[in-house]
């Protein structure tokens, strides 16, 4: 399943499943969002700190709820931090089979993402979130143009160059995230997958946000798992620029060449 691409005058909610949100900071990226022809809605508690580190789980999950069934809104925009995964209960996944819409962020946005996916199949994207407009870059904003202004995007755009540990092709349905997010997803019942299919895993992280340490323990969970039975790829990275993954495609892989094509079901 896939949703309705989002035009110029569109609405676009912004919450905060996972840290809580500076009016300073989120006044600035309101501002540059809006002036790139988007309107902004932000969910009632998107500010609140009830908890000293966030709001109460069912406040940002009243949010994330809120803005599935707000007609006005057309794309649900969040950034990461940590805690998403408390709202993992909380979320109205038929509500979001009966509305769909884009759903997008990065980091701990992982758990929530993937989630949405194995729950709705609907197809989820990663590697943006709203301060990605704090700093626009012009990678960032043609990535985002092209997946939600334009849609069905058919082919990974890198930026940089990619270095092969293992040459081949290989198909699969595009999946994945921060390292420690998708690992602690694992063996969830929010991350149900079909036992049948292939699946290319995409991963992110770097040692300033984890150490090598960790980052070994992850992969080790990942790669003991069951689901590791059906990766046919791995893709992992972390850069200064924001490429978006479409969650839930078919994703071709050719490490030969370093490209990655999209395929999409209706």
């Amino acid at each position: 399943m896939i949703a309705q691409r989002i035009s110029k005058g569109d609405t676009i909610g912004i919450v905060s499943p996972s840290h809580v949100a500076s009016i300073e900071r989120y006044e600035h990226i309101i501002t540059i969002i809006e002036s790139k022809g988007f309107r902004v809605k932000v969910g009632e508690n998107f500010y609140k700190n009830t908890y000293g580190y966030s709001a109460t789980e069912t406040e940002r999950a009243d949010d994330f709820n809120n803005m599935i069934f707000d007609e006005d809104v057309k794309m649900v925009f969040f950034g990461g931090g940590n805690g998403g995964n408390e709202l993992l209960p909380y979320i109205d996944y038929e509500g979001i089979k009966k509305h769909p819409k884009i759903f997008c962020s990065y980091s701990d946005g992982t758990t929530i993402l993937n989630a949405i996916y194995a729950k709705t199949m609907l197809i989820t994207y990663y590697g943006q979130a709203p301060g990605t407009f704090e700093d626009l870059r012009y990678y960032d904003y043609i990535q985002f143009s092209s997946h939600f202004l334009d849609g069905n995007v058919k082919a990974f755009v890198s930026n940089s160059r990619w270095k092969s540990i293992h040459n081949g092709l290989c198909e699969g349905i595009l999946i994945g995230g921060y390292t420690r997010n998708f690992a602690l997803l694992v063996d969830s019942k929010y991350f149900e997958y079909d036992d049948k299919k292939k699946y290319v895993l995409f991963l992110e992280d770097h040692e300033k946000f984890s150490s090598l340490a960790e980052i070994s323990s992850y992969l080790s969970h990942i790669e003991q798992s069951q689901f590791m039975n059906h990766i046919a790829g791995l893709l992992f990275g972390h850069g200064v620029n924001h490429a978006i993954l479409p969650i839930g495609c078919t994703a071709t892989l050719d490490t030969d060449k370093g490209i990655m094509n999209f395929s999409y079901r209706a």
